[in-house]
């Protein structure tokens, strides 16, 4: 079970939304790499990183941010916001990103996301935000038709590495994983799953713990960290005793 601690980037720093509203930013850090390095010392494994700017934008935005990041630590690392063509995809590998996370091309060009899985085995995870049940696009400004298991359907045969499930509705507001539905959405699908949304205390990470949940590949913190409601050391302490 990974706990991914989350780097969210606006403008070059480091914030977290609520319920994903660029406008309801709260910066945490003006020097993303000084954040990444600091997770990486308290003994993170892998990193998530997201381009909020991007994925209104459809196109990289903070690539200095990111790349200062990947110079400042050794852990891996996976990406997602405003990626949205082959180029783009090879351009973060080559630059050290470990797992390109596709979103909006995901729903947008399923195609895409099959020719880059077959171009980079391992290395592409989807990225499903739901709102309501459905699959929202565009940095959650949208909602298409779709629900979270009809997308993963789509790539069950592709070889997508994993698949990054975030409850919008609980996202930055300190209300809990999602877990049930994230469950429900492991279960239909065989792409490893990872929760993301709300995840607020240490009773989250112990909820990731039971049977009902093992088949999750790990969740994702962001505002639970940075505001000091989950500490680094007791949860990694759990994960790793489990």
């Amino acid at each position: 079970m990974i706990l991914f601690p989350a780097i969210d980037l606006k403008d070059g720093k480091c914030v977290r939304l609520q319920l994903g509203d660029m406008n309801a930013a709260t910066v945490f850090n003006e020097d993303p790499a000084a954040q990444a390095q600091a997770f990486e010392r308290q003994g993170f494994k892998y990193l998530h990183i997201v381009d909020l700017n991007g994925a209104f934008a459809g196109k990289p935005v903070n690539a200095a941010a990111v790349e200062a990041i990947l110079k400042a630590i050794t852990m891996p690392a996976q990406l997602g916001g405003g990626i949205r063509d082959i180029a783009t995809i090879e351009t973060w590998l080559a630059r050290g990103i470990r797992r390109v996370i596709l979103g909006t091309a995901a729903v947008r060009d399923p195609t895409l996301v099959r020719e880059a899985c077959r171009n980079f085995p391992g290395r592409i995870a989807v990225g499903i935000d739901a709102k309501g049940g459905r699959v929202a696009v565009e940095g959650w400004a949208e909602t298409s038709e779709l629900t979270a298991i009809d997308l993963a359907d789509r790539f069950e045969d592709a070889g997508v590495a994993a698949i990054v499930y975030t409850d919008i509705e609980r996202d930055g507001v300190l209300k809990g994983l999602n877990l049930p539905a994230t469950a429900e959405l492991a279960r239909a699908t065989s792409i490893p799953v990872v929760a993301s949304g709300g995840l607020a205390s240490i009773e989250d990470v112990k909820a990731l713990l039971r049977p009902e949940y093992a088949l999750l590949e790990g969740a994702i913190t962001g505002r639970a960290l940075y505001d000091g409601r989950l500490d680094p050391k007791e949860a990694l302490a759990l994960l790793s005793a489990a």
